[in-house]
């Protein structure tokens, strides 16, 4: 079968291609805060655990409109960190990036990674959101100013990577450490067995 991740992201296709799985990338291009807000304007606010299922599925959703019917998944994902309950995505800037590092140094935040598989060949599809608490170092103003001018925590949800520069400031996680790079693997598993399929299935 054939496996599309609707995700620009990097990290995701590099967390897929360690399991073996190869996936061809499209991105959707999905206007993400237009997605939310038509969310909750149907359906009031909602959790961040919801949030990422949305944007996730948004993804997903476009790129498979994009594909014929066929022996063909599409995965689509996306992530938020959430922090004393404010939620935090991409920083906009790298003012933006230094003060939430310095609000989140010594502490603890949830990160939030929504999955969404659309399967070709029936029209099915199936999501959910995998959750992993990430415990942060207690950084120095320097090292916070050094870590953002790489510019790496400008292009990932919450600022900050555990399989990139980012790991060294990432003193434990409790759950699974593939969801915090951006896709649960065991997630995955479950979702692609509800659908009738198995990874060995997807193995290049």
């Amino acid at each position: 079968m054939r496996l599309v991740l609707a995700s620009a992201s990097p990290a995701r296709l590099a967390t897929l291609a360690s399991a073996g799985l190869q996936a061809e990338v499209r991105v959707s291009g999905v206007d993400e805060d237009a997605a939310l807000a038509a969310a909750h304007a149907r359906r009031g606010r909602q959790s961040a655990e919801d949030d990422v299922v949305v944007l996730a599925r948004a993804k997903a959703e476009a790129i498979a409109g994009e594909l014929p019917a066929g022996d063909t998944l599409v995965l689509g994902c996306d992530s938020l960190l959430e922090l004393d309950g404010q939620v935090y995505g991409k920083p906009p800037s790298a003012s933006d990036a230094v003060a939430r590092w310095r609000t989140m140094r010594g502490r603890s935040g949830v990160l939030h990674t929504g999955h969404w598989l659309v399967d070709l060949r029936s029209g099915d599809a199936v999501g959910r959101t995998a959750s992993t608490v990430v415990h942060f170092a207690d950084l120095t103003d320097g090292e916070i100013d050094a870590y953002v001018a790489t510019g790496e925590p400008l292009a990932v949800a919450g600022a900050f990577t555990v399989d990139g520069l980012g790991g060294p400031f990432v003193t434990g996680i409790e759950g699974d450490h593939h969801t915090v790079v951006g896709l649960s693997l065991p997630l995955l598993r479950d979702l692609l067995g509800e659908l009738g399929v198995r990874v060995p299935d997807l193995w290049a």
